[in-house]
């Protein structure tokens, strides 16, 4: 990582990333343990160096190969949602991205396990994550349709792209009392889901309207 990537912005992310956390908070957000981990991931470390002055605004930024990093509010949320005031130990993340959901999510739960389908997005979340010393997290190169099905039960999956449908491999791997969320495409909009496995069976409960790529099988 070039130097100026600890320099410059880097010396003053800190009071940065608090103000993300405040704004966040009025927001909605009432997590404070999401918060907490919201204000400690240096969040410019994960975007391009041409866009680090814009890291911590309240937008999605663009990563290549037709993928985004979604806004600080809609991560915050996911995981809020994932969590739901509850420790975490097994989280199945599917589209690692640019690892910056992943660092998040490793600073909330014991383990977090990772899927991504394009090899040198994957290979940039790993040199992210080396930077800022996240070591509980496992990344794949796979189709996370499939999930890690040796791994599962997980406490929570969270899946940053747009699905058709929930698939029905991702359900098997929820832990009893584990919660799914993903985006939902419908006709006209995308709305956040969470899917909650119970005694009983499963509980669906649709939430926010969302913007995410679609989710795409197999891998590159």
């Amino acid at each position: 990582m070039s130097a100026s990537r600890h320099g410059g912005i880097g010396m003053t992310s800190q009071r940065t990333r608090l103000r993300m956390v405040e704004r966040l908070r009025r927001q909605g957000i009432r997590d404070e343990v999401v918060l907490a981990a919201m204000g400690e991931v240096p969040r410019h470390i994960f975007v391009d160096e041409a866009l680090a002055s814009r890291a911590y605004e309240d937008i999605a930024l663009p990563l290549g190969f037709g993928q985004t990093i979604s806004s600080p509010y809609i991560v915050a949320r996911m995981t809020e949602l994932a969590r739901s005031g509850r420790a975490l130990g097994k989280v199945l993340e599917i589209g690692t991205g640019c690892g910056y959901q992943t660092a998040v999510l490793a600073r909330l739960a014991k383990e977090v396990y990772s899927i991504e389908r394009l090899a040198p997005l994957l290979a940039t979340a790993r040199r992210h994550l080396r930077d800022v010393r996240i070591t509980n997290a496992r990344l794949r190169h796979g189709d996370g349709l499939l999930g890690v099905p040796e791994i599962a039960p997980f406490d929570a999956i969270l899946m940053a792209a747009a699905a058709t449908h929930v698939p029905a491999a991702l359900l098997e791997q929820l832990a009893a009392g584990g919660r799914m969320v993903l985006p939902m495409a419908g006709n006209q909009e995308q709305r956040l889901c969470v899917i909650e496995r119970t005694a009983q069976g499963y509980v669906e409960r649709k939430m926010d309207q969302v913007k995410f790529v679609p989710l795409l099988p197999g891998v590159e």
